[in-house]
């Protein structure tokens, strides 16, 4: 039986950008709970997406969450023109940003959600001065810039861990992956304590993408 709702946020990342009205109406039809923004500066990472302009078109056509996760350097830079197009959520990589309990009062003052991600290279305990105050931890279970990848399974420890620290400590944190999602690995990823799950191209490559997120929330 689920006892709490299962996020999943479908990510733009593996839409066609030709035709992103589809893909949103897409997302809206199939049940999928946010839109996940995958934001790449070609410095962080190497490939370049989009940016908060993106985002605008985006909200003018939806009015479910706009979750952004930027792969950029100096994330901070960015935060006031995704606040003003729309956003949601802002998370931003632990790696790029050296203060990083000060750009999570300042997302958090804005009146939208903060997130600190981690990449499979970074342990748990570079972020655990931060537990107390951010919303969401989203831990990278695959090498972040490109979709389609194989999950890194190793990464589920990473779960397990802020779990534990949540049942022992306390803390009211999202713990959400990003990498390799799909109905055949969703049961471990939610028994490993997962509250929302980033999902690419098992979502846009459906057949029936509606029927998918079903069956992967019911793992």
């Amino acid at each position: 039986m689920i006892s709490k709702k299962r996020i999943i946020a479908p990510s733009i990342l593996s839409a066609d950008f030709g035709n992103i009205g589809n893909a949103v109406s897409l997302i809206e039809q199939a049940g999928g709970d946010w839109i996940h923004l995958d934001v790449m500066d070609g410095v962080f990472v190497p490939p370049i997406t989009f940016g908060a302009q993106m985002l605008q078109s985006i909200r003018r056509l939806t009015n479910l969450t706009l979750d952004v996760h930027l792969m950029t350097m100096k994330p901070g830079n960015h935060l006031n023109a995704f606040v003003e197009a729309g956003a949601d959520r802002f998370t931003f990589h632990i790696e790029a940003e050296v203060h990083s309990h000060r750009l999570i009062k300042e997302i958090n003052d804005l009146g939208i959600s903060s997130g600190i991600a981690i990449v499979p290279s970074t342990p748990v305990s570079a972020i655990e001065e931060l537990l107390d105050v951010v919303d969401q931890v989203l831990v990278m279970t695959v090498n972040p810039g490109w979709g389609g990848q194989t999950m890194i399974t190793k990464a589920l420890e990473k779960v397990r861990r802020l779990r534990k620290i949540q049942l022992e400590e306390g803390g009211s944190f999202l713990i959400c992956i990003d990498g390799g999602f799909k109905l055949e690995n969703s049961g471990e990823i939610w028994d490993s304590g997962v509250d929302a799950a980033v999902m690419g191209s098992a979502f846009f490559d459906a057949k029936n993408p509606e029927k998918i997120l079903d069956k992967c929330r019911l793992k």
